[in-house]
């Protein structure tokens, strides 16, 4: 499939919009030729390197977005788990040893093993440090046993897919206790 030069060919335009034809003869001519050379070669180089530049980055993007293909559904899994492990925790107080207890944590270790295999992990705060970027603080209180900044309580539990957060832990961080020095 070749092209015949007498052709019109977008490419061949472009080329010849860059490099005007030189005349024939003259002294210039092999300097100017030589010019024409060397621009044309960067020229190529360049696109060469935005070529290889866009590869890379494609196959980063793409291995980014299978990674967290499962993101927008595992936010949606997350307040189910929190209303599932509210009502175990109902059921523990009420039943203990009863088959349906026993069934529901069952189903509560599937979850918690199909969240691990989808690389969830959850983000617990309670007796660390309070991490903005980890947990969202919705109160503080004093305490005499934990020091200023430590979480004295979670409320909810945080989800983090491998290393971009789905949800905060919400937490109580302690302002130490109520007493001046």
């Amino acid at each position: 499939m070749s092209q015949d030069i007498t052709e019109p060919n977008p490419i061949n335009e472009e080329l010849s919009e860059m490099a005007p034809e030189a005349e024939v003869s003259g002294p210039g001519v092999a300097g100017q030729n030589q010019a024409e050379l060397e621009r044309f070669r960067d020229l190529a180089f360049r696109n060469q390197a935005d070529l290889e530049n866009f590869r890379k980055r494609a196959v980063r993007e793409k291995e980014e977005a299978i990674k967290f293909a499962n993101a927008h559904f595992l936010e949606r899994l997350i307040p189910i788990l929190d209303n599932f492990e509210l009502g175990l925790n109902a059921a523990r107080v009420g039943s203990e040893g009863s088959p349906i207890l026993l069934g529901m944590e069952m189903v509560s270790k599937q979850l918690a093993d199909f969240l691990v295999g989808s690389g969830v992990e959850a983000v617990n705060g309670e007796g660390q440090v309070f991490d903005p970027h980890l947990h969202e603080a919705v109160a503080q209180e004093e305490s005499e046993s934990v020091a200023d900044g430590v979480i004295v309580r979670q409320l909810r539990r945080g989800y983090k897919l491998r290393d971009r957060l789905l949800r905060p832990a919400t937490v109580v961080v302690s302002k130490g206790s109520g007493k001046s020095a």
